[in-house]
């Protein structure tokens, strides 16, 4: 209300108001301009919420961040990683961005490693040893079951591939591997 009396005022005293206009709609485009990203991550965040396709606890990878989303706000999503560091992600580009989410349907996660063992052991029974021995630990699930893989030959002997499903929990991931 103020500034329209005092818009009325002057155009009543006998200024030129289309100075002033023409000012007034340079501001509007500049400040439309630079809201721009702000109102597109505004927009992206409520799509994020109502579409569900990322939820507090999931597993994700986007931009070159993967970790946990740890919360989810109208602007941004926070993102734990497995050294606790977080990232705050603009929800636009959950958006624009390929989002891996490792647990939108299924938490379980496949882990990888390798074994070498000398190259005078036999294949088969170290096969044998090696599923048996990834059967015993008790966060390897049992559904897929457990793979083992003679990979190559390499100058340290003979490289064998593990490959298993874990239940996704980041900060067991690694505890798991050691156990195997």
């Amino acid at each position: 209300f103020l500034l329209l009396g005092l818009l009325l005022a002057l155009s009543a005293v006998g200024v030129d108001l289309t100075a002033l206009s023409v000012l007034g709609g340079a501001l509007g485009v500049g400040l439309g301009l630079g809201l721009q990203k702000l109102a597109a991550n505004y927009v992206s965040g409520f799509v994020v919420l109502v579409e569900r396709s990322v939820r507090i606890g999931d597993h994700i990878r986007v931009d070159g961040v993967e970790g946990q989303v740890s919360d989810i706000k109208t602007r941004y999503t926070l993102i734990r990683d497995a050294n606790g560091r977080e990232s705050i992600i603009p929800n636009e580009l959950l958006i624009t961005q390929r989002v891996d989410n490792f647990s939108l349907s299924d938490s379980a996660i496949s882990l990888q490693t390798h074994v070498t063992v000398a190259l005078e052991n036999n294949v088969q029974e170290v096969q044998a040893l090696l599923w048996d021995a990834l059967n015993t630990v008790p966060d390897v699930n049992a559904d897929p079951p457990a793979q083992v893989h003679f990979s190559r030959f390499s100058a340290d002997g003979l490289e064998f591939t593990l490959q298993f499903w874990v239940a996704d929990r980041l900060h067991s991931r690694m505890a798991v591997l050691s156990k195997v």
